[in-house]
């Protein structure tokens, strides 16, 4: 009996000693989830914060309609690293942290006064209101050549620099805080219409274009084949402007072309430095070797450049093998040097280069390293003055262009917003375009006659 009681007594004290075990265990718990809890929701309060400072909210075609729940929803699908959440087509990406002492509570404030205030919800595209504040800040640093692209602009440019497009072919640029007409291309409806390089463009059919940014101008001009547009031109000597109406055609940009002048003078037009130009100008160089050129007139003339390395590789025929091409001002104490890596097999040819107000970057590079290393002549007009470095960044939507440095030639001489002036200056009247006469070319050919 006193044994049984034992063990009861025994029994129970352990049954009392678990259930306040496990009682002291719940609450220890208890507490410690009520902390996680409050961590979570302190972790969720700032990362929702540092979310809406980053992020762009859902972009959609009824983005009235979106509930504040979907909203928060996506940020809180970002924040724990989903990245995937999606309401009807969106997907967000990875964000990017901000920059120390940036304060964006004055971007947001804006933003939401407008959400609540706007007289027609119905027009708000959250998208192209981020597109737009990026452009914006962009915009902010007063560079005509740093912008930024969305997918449809980024398409475009790649269209570009593959060589192939449609529109009305010409290359366009910011001259004086104007739209100007660089250089139309050869054969393309913007040449068979009459526009030259110099050319201010003062309207896209209805738009001025006084403050219109570079990458908009380009694409209200560029167009399906077979449908029209209207250019408002001013040319230096004329009055008042005079309107062209422009009917586009796919524009296939070609890199050069060939021919034998006078028996002896190889000329090589290069229309622009394409991904196909570098092969292009090796072909024609190894025929002018095989041939009974004796001289060689590099024309220039409404180039408006392209990829750095292909103008590099084709002044590398003409100069020495480590000889400076071009330098790359950061506005840093480094710079970067681009030298000649050969082949120099058409260094001994006596050598002139044709250059007009049409000729830029790329090509301004090369006519200033053939200039400065072997005293090549320059012939013809003032160069466009485009010597700048873009820097192509694609983002998770679009891409920004942006100008990461300036461009001197062998001697030091910047090239941007002055260009380069010619040995030897020869105008192009009315009379000479109207009568398809070309006395640049003739004194290229006159000079090259005497050179030995």
């Amino acid at each position: 009996m006193g044994k049984n009681f034992l063990y009861t007594y025994i029994l129970n004290l352990d049954l009392a000693k678990g259930q306040r075990f496990v009682k002291i265990f719940y609450m220890t718990l208890k507490k410690s989830l009520i902390v996680l809890c409050l961590l979570v929701a302190i972790f969720v309060s700032l990362g929702l914060g540092f979310r809406l400072g980053q992020t762009s909210i859902l972009s959609s075609g009824s983005n009235s309609e979106q509930s504040s729940l979907e909203r928060l929803s996506s940020v809180l699908g970002s924040i724990f690293g989903e990245g995937n959440l999606i309401f009807g087509e969106e997907e967000f990406q990875p964000i990017v942290g901000a920059p120390e002492g940036v304060d964006f509570s004055l971007f947001w404030e804006a933003w939401h006064v407008l959400e609540e205030n706007f007289v027609e919800p119905e027009k708000i595209d959250y998208q192209k209101m981020i597109y737009g504040a990026i452009s914006g800040m962009i915009g902010s640093l007063e560079d005509p050549h740093t912008v930024f692209m969305t997918p449809e602009d980024l398409k475009i440019f790649q269209e570009d620099v593959a060589g192939e497009f449609q529109g009305v072919g010409m290359e366009i640029g910011i001259r004086d805080d104007q739209l100007t007409v660089i250089a139309p291309l050869e054969g393309t409806p913007a040449e068979k219409a009459g526009l030259r390089a110099g050319d201010k463009i003062i309207k896209i059919d209805d738009k001025e274009t006084r403050e219109l940014p570079l990458d908009i101008a380009v694409k209200y001009i560029r167009g399906p084949k077979g449908t029209e547009v209207t250019l408002t031109i001013f040319r230096e000597g004329w009055s008042e402007p005079k309107e062209f109406i422009i009917i586009r055609d796919v524009i296939e940009v070609p890199s050069l072309k060939r021919e034998l002048l006078e028996g002896n003078i190889a000329y090589i037009k290069l229309y622009h430095f394409t991904q196909t130009a570098r092969s292009d100008f090796n072909t024609a160089a190894l025929e002018i070797l095989n041939s009974p050129a004796e001289k060689i007139i590099l024309d220039l003339r409404n180039n408006g450049g392209g990829f750095l390395e292909v103008a590099r590789d084709i002044a590398g025929w003409f100069l020495k093998k480590g000889e400076v091409v071009t330098t790359e001002d950061t506005g840093s104490e480094e710079e970067k040097v681009y030298i000649a890596e050969g082949p120099s097999r058409l260094l001994p040819y006596p050598t002139v280069v044709l250059i007009n107000e049409g000729s830029a970057s790329a090509s301004e590079i090369l006519a200033g390293a053939l200039r400065d290393n072997r005293g090549i002549k320059l012939i013809g007009q003032d160069s466009f003055g485009k010597g700048s470095i873009q820097e192509l960044h694609e983002l998770t939507k679009g891409g920004v262009k942006i100008t990461i440095a300036r461009w001197l030639t062998p001697e030091g001489e910047l090239i941007a917003d002055r260009g380069l002036e010619p040995d030897i200056k020869v105008e192009m009247t009315e009379e000479d375009y109207e009568q398809e006469k070309d006395p640049q070319l003739d004194k290229a050919i006159e000079v090259t006659k005497e050179m030995r």
